[in-house]
């Protein structure tokens, strides 16, 4: 019995030490988070205004003043692109291995070059892209956009597969009894079931997107004027930050703030979105 209270006794103190480390490192999370955006809001704020969303990003040397107008659309351009490719792409790859490659080899290579291409370093992805689109041609907004879907892909590929075997196979059985092709019981019944955790992998794919600066290092570039032109060097705010955030230019650091601020709020926002939908996925499940 004394035994039985020692061993009781040494669980107790291990399961405490053990919650204490846990708390203690959620903690240490949590309070690096809340230095970055205090950090972020601190310096970036103040440089919030129509300007930065209405006006082009200025010279070097110029008076203070300026904007990111450029830049931003640059970069809401290159991710709808990224995700536009990216997504039905990674559906439909998604959707083979969950419904069609049950156990097959071909699902087992793709799902092992799926986990590679989602493991690989971004600059890998931005000099591959480089490597085929840019060098001979020149840097353009297509090659950007091209190499962030190739970032969207794997996680849209994972989340889908993910989402489809978590439908139950009486629902696919269900309609599959009622004489429904099996396409139609998986665009009318599966995808219908995985609805929020699919757009809870895209969002969380463009969250991961809207902030990468090296792969458009390679491919996009940047460009200080205005431009619309998909075929050469485009604006954008993760490389016009990486290059203002070092700068001599007091007008440039503000605006780096300033811009480092959008972008983090931008993710957050579908970080939290994502959260939401993944939330209802498990209410309604």
């Amino acid at each position: 019995m004394a035994l039985d209270t020692s061993l009781y006794a040494r669980r107790r103190v291990t399961n405490q030490i053990v919650m204490l480390l846990a708390w203690a490192a959620a903690a240490t999370g949590l309070v690096i988070l809340a230095l970055i955006l205090f950090t972020l809001f601190y310096n970036g704020v103040a440089g919030v205004s129509i300007a930065v969303f209405t006006e082009m990003t200025p010279p070097p040397g110029s008076e203070p003043g300026g904007g990111l107008l450029n830049a931003i659309y640059g970069t809401l351009v290159m991710t709808i692109m990224g995700t536009a490719i990216g997504t039905p792409v990674g559906i439909l790859a998604g959707t083979y291995m969950a419904e069609y490659g049950l156990g097959t080899r071909l699902a087992t290579v793709v799902r092992f070059i799926n986990d590679i291409l989602l493991s690989a370093p971004s600059i890998v992805i931005g000099l591959f892209v480089y490597g085929i689109m840019v060098k001979g041609s020149g840097f353009s907004g297509w090659a950007g956009g091209v190499a962030l879907s190739l970032l969207v892909l794997p996680v849209v590929v994972r989340t889908t597969e993910d989402m489809l075997r978590l439908v139950p196979n009486g629902l696919r059985e269900a309609a599959s009894a009622l004489g429904s092709p099996r396409s139609h019981v998986i665009v009318k019944v599966a995808y219908r079931a995985a609805k929020a955790g699919m757009l809870t992998g895209i969002l969380l794919a463009v969250a991961r997107i809207t902030g990468e600066t090296a792969p458009l290092l390679f491919t996009a570039l940047n460009n200080p004027n205005w431009s619309t032109d998909m075929n050469g060097a485009m604006a954008n705010l993760p490389v016009v930050i990486f290059k203002f955030a070092g700068s001599p230019y007091e007008n440039w650091r503000e605006l780096a703030w300033t811009g480092a601020l959008i972008v983090t709020m931008a993710v957050l926002v579908l970080n939290i979105g994502a959260r939401m939908l993944s939330a209802q996925s498990k209410a309604n499940s």
